[in-house]
């Protein structure tokens, strides 16, 4: 790794040029770092992620074993795009967990936050280091940390799964080369390294996925309804041009309900808060404004497609003050 820490006079990356002369020092730094040994990476299928797949690919090629975990809390169709990707299309060396079970069991019953996020995160290194036990020769652990995660856990403001809470006894040395890199930064990085734009231009996903939209103790049913919702949202932004124009979008479902009435019946359930926004480092954000007849469009859907769902609400909050997840 050539940079811990992103140099104070490091210029922003925003040209193919740039970009390319960063990718080959990484390349030459992988390279020296790892050698002839084998690297295990946590791809989530996310932009973060498959950019540094990308880019071990390219610097050692079969060396690395991509490990894709299912944890139950991923995107509507997501873990069969990653296989397909990954697998069918770069004929990476992908190894596909469902741990549904495993992670939604610990989770049961946990409302704080940080207790959520450590649990994900934990969790994912115990499947990682139960699967480097089935694989000869894996020294290395390869994450897609990016500069942001590593100021805002500094700063006291989230835990990220990526920056810390490694247990002493990790027998892993860490590959981080996007480490120093903004999220806007890392999506130049990855249109030199041929990643598909659909790929690259993906919406950013929390590595905790769909738990840190399930606020409270996440069940089985809420969080079906937030990924219920989120697959219409998605849906109808692309429908509409606004994929890949709106950096990230989605909804949540909080954990508590109101009274509402349908059918000339009584209801008791969930309000869906979506919320739009843009932004190019992540530390600032701002709020997409959607159309009337879009937004429109968006509750009767919701609230008529989505078991368990009464309300649906729009997030006007800019960062700062409100981050961009919920939790």
């Amino acid at each position: 790794m050539i940079n811990e820490r992103r140099p104070d006079d490091m210029v922003r990356i925003t040209t193919p040029q740039l970009a390319d002369a960063y990718i080959e020092e990484q390349i030459k730094a992988l390279r020296e770092q790892i050698g002839d040994k084998k690297v295990l990476l946590a791809l989530s299928g996310g932009v973060d992620s498959s950019v540094v797949a990308a880019m071990l690919i390219k610097a050692i090629g079969q060396q690395l074993t991509c490990v894709h975990v299912n944890h139950g809390l991923l995107r509507k169709g997501e873990p069969e795009q990653v296989i397909e990707v990954f697998k069918n299309q770069m004929k990476a060396n992908l190894v596909y967990i469902d741990a549904t079970d495993r992670f939604l069991d610990k989770l049961a019953g946990v409302t704080d936050p940080e207790k959520k996020r450590m649990i994900i995160g934990g969790e994912f290194i115990e499947v990682f280091a139960e699967e480097a036990r089935k694989l000869d020769g894996i020294e290395f652990l390869a994450q897609g940390t990016i500069w942001p995660d590593i100021l805002e856990s500094e700063a006291g403001i989230k835990a990220h799964h990526n920056a810390g809470g490694l247990p002493e006894d990790m027998a892993f040395e860490l590959v981080e080369p996007v480490r120093i890199l903004f999220k806007d930064e890392v999506r130049v990085v990855g249109e030199r390294l041929g990643l598909p734009a659909n790929m690259v231009y993906r919406q950013p996903f929390p590595g905790p996925g769909l738990g840190v939209r399930c606020p409270g103790a996440i069940t089985r049913d809420r969080l079906e309804a937030v990924r219920e919702s989120d697959a219409i949202l998605r849906e109808e932004f692309a429908k509409n041009g606004l994929e890949g124009k709106v950096w990230q979008y989605f909804t949540v479902v909080p954990d508590f309900k109101s009274t509402g009435v349908k059918n000339g019946k009584r209801t008791f359930d969930w309000p869906c808060i979506i919320r739009a926004i843009n932004t190019t480092d992540v530390m600032e954000v701002t709020v997409e404004h959607l159309s009337n007849e879009l937004m429109d469009h968006l509750v009767q859907r919701i609230i008529n497609e989505v078991p368990g769902i009464n309300r649906v609400l729009y997030d006007f909050t800019p960062k700062p003050p409100a981050t961009v997840e919920y939790e």
